[in-house]
């Protein structure tokens, strides 16, 4: 997860919050540490003993433990965010946590098992050229399995411009291309709320740097250690992992050790630049320097302001329905405590439409089913935005809410503020087709906080309408993942595909974050992931564009059988048991 170049600039942020220094960790603690650090050395010596067959192999025993704590996973995780096990919206979890995890165990191992055999992971992946001469790998779908299920969706790797196909393909394996050589001991600083992202960044360590790990859990997930010491027995035996809890004074230590080689983090960019800078005088001190205070290499996905594009176009009023519940969805998952959250729609002041679909917006925003906003410090998040935004239109007990965006110059806060929490932004652009396309798109890199995700809503015929103009205005979004007419959570969870913000942040613009993540090919030099999915779902897909056997998905909120094809569609990647597989398929057209 090298850090790569980039002649595009990072979009600036504001300003982090100052923080408090963190209290001295005990000395009994500290031993500890320095304990799990030793049996990491001892471990460290070990991997890189291991053929890529027997990498491989362990990949299939921790696979066969995360199958057989996947229901108490998924159960755990529900009942950390408020909710009982089997909720409604409970699929999540199973998504965000054992389904993405086992997507990522197999892809690797399918990884590992080619380049023990002297093939490239993108032996057999078909090559093109992208916009601006890029090279492209289809990754995804790559078995009949990912066809059948996921009919409609594809997923693109575009390499940084001047990787050649030759080059792309000798590339990939990273580390594993060399894997005696030892990337150390790593520090893992876990997210706190998806219960993959911890596992991922682990697995990322080992296999794309030969980097054994120090986990430290958030402590909104210290209830799932238990299921993840068990689903990770099989790297923590031999000593490759090590899992700890702690809070700011643990994290302050860990940061601070002189025995780690390279620190990932997933969070916010303040406790990035504490880690990097530190706090205080002492950081203005650094900055100015331009010394950090961290002497090591550090990775970091961080999140952002998310766009939503919606191409104006002639919808249905099924259509606008649809979509309407689709951009809902893309808020509201998770309550909103999303990196990958969608947080401003882009729509055309000048489309028909506009007012039709801003309805059916605020329908099914207000109707999506209530839960608690539970991540830590939200309520102050939703006074915030209360007291920015007079004016808001306040649903589900005020617990979220849809702003306008003002027509001023300069930025909104709810443009340059990532929430992470239920609020959503409607800004008006003007123009249609490709003028629309165009004005949509530098205001989402002009205006928004980072570089991560961007959604982008069109129909059929408007996108055949401006050809080679929508391939373009794609290629001019500075984002790392790109949906076009799905989410980005799809890129998140597709395990070919990579996770992280836009090339070219460093350390003292570290925007949306440095290096990517999930790549289970093992791709170098990659610019950003596009996935595309069905505008319309079926039946509706049949004969109008891109055709899928999908009804509403089941991530959808308004989903009725949302939580039970979740759970059925893990369950069938855990035992491959066609019968349950078929009870899944059935619920799922009852969406």
């Amino acid at each position: 997860m090298s850090p790569t170049s980039s002649a595009t600039p990072a979009k600036p942020r504001k300003a982090p919050a100052k923080r408090p220094p963190a209290p001295a960790l005990p000395a009994d603690e500290r031993a500890a540490l320095d304990a799990d650090l030793d049996r990491l050395d001892a471990g460290a010596k070990v991997w890189v003993a291991l053929t890529l067959d027997q990498r491989a192999r362990l990949l299939g025993r921790v696979r066969d433990a995360v199958g057989a704590v996947a229901q108490e996973w998924a159960d755990t995780a529900t009942m950390s965010k408020g909710l009982t096990p089997g909720h409604p919206l409970s699929g999540e979890e199973w998504l965000g946590g054992p389904y993405a995890v086992i997507g990522l165990l197999d892809a690797l191992r399918e990884t590992l098992e080619a380049l023990a055999k002297g093939r490239s992971p993108l032996d057999g992946v078909a090559l093109d050229e992208a916009p601006g001469g890029r090279v492209r790998a289809h990754t995804f779908p790559l078995n009949g399995t990912e066809k059948f299920l996921l009919s409609g969706f594809t997923g693109e790797v575009w390499f940084e411009p001047g990787v050649s196909a030759s080059e792309a393909t000798r590339a990939a394996g990273l580390a594993q291309l060399t894997p005696t050589e030892s990337g150390g001991v790593g520090l893992v600083l876990g997210a706190g709320n998806v219960t993959s992202i911890p596992i991922a960044d682990v697995l990322y360590e080992l296999f794309a740097h030969n980097r054994v790990a120090l986990l430290k859990v958030n402590p909104t997930q210290d209830a799932l250690v238990p299921v993840f010491e068990r689903a990770l027995a099989a790297l923590i035996e031999p000593g490759f992992v090590r899992i700890v809890r702690g809070g700011a004074a643990t994290g302050a230590y860990l940061t601070s050790h002189p025995r780690f080689a390279h620190v990932h983090i997933t969070g916010s960019a303040a406790t990035f630049d504490a880690i990097v800078w530190g706090t205080g005088t002492d950081a203005a001190a650094a900055r100015e320097s331009g010394t950090p205070k961290l002497p090591v290499p550090i990775t970091a996905e961080l999140g952002g302001v998310s766009p939503i594009i919606v191409v104006p176009g002639r919808w249905t009023a099924a259509d606008l329905t649809y979509q309407a519940q689709h951009v809902a969805t893309m808020r509201l998952v998770n309550a909103g405590h999303n990196c990958i959250a969608g947080q401003v729609v882009i729509v055309s002041s000048d489309w028909p439409q506009r007012e039709e679909f801003l309805r059916e917006l605020h329908t099914a925003y207000a109707a999506a089913p209530e839960r608690p906003v539970w991540y830590p410090r939200s309520d102050e998040r939703l006074e915030a935005a209360a007291s920015a935004y007079p004016d808001a239109v306040w649903s589900a007990d005020r617990t979220r809410a849809i702003v306008d965006v003002g027509q001023g110059e300069g930025a909104d806060p709810v443009e340059t503020v990532e929430y992470f929490a239920p609020i959503l932004g409607v800004a008006l652009v003007g123009g249609t087709g490709q003028e629309f396309l165009d004005a949509a798109v530098a205001h989402a890199n002009d205006k928004l906080t980072g570089t991560l995700g961007a959604n982008v809503i069109i129909d059929p015929v408007t996108e055949r309408a401006l050809g080679d103009g929508f391939e373009r205005a794609m290629a001019d979004l500075r984002y790392g993942d790109i949906a076009i007419n799905t989410w980005t959570a799809f890129n998140f969870l597709t395990a070919r595909l990579t996770w992280g913000g836009f090339p070219g942040a460093t350390l003292a613009d570290v925007s949306s974050g440095i290096g990517v993540v999930h790549n289970a090919l093992l791709l170098d030099r990659v610019e950003r992931s596009v996935a595309r999915g069905p505008f319309r779902p079926f039946p509706r897909s049949i004969g109008k564009g891109v055709f899928s056997i999908l009804p509403t998905p089941p991530w959808f909120l308004s989903s009725r059988t949302g939580a039970e094809v979740c759970a059925g569609l893990t369950r069938y990647l855990v035992d491959g048991r066609l019968p349950g597989l078929v009870k899944t398929l059935t619920k799922a057209m009852r969406a």
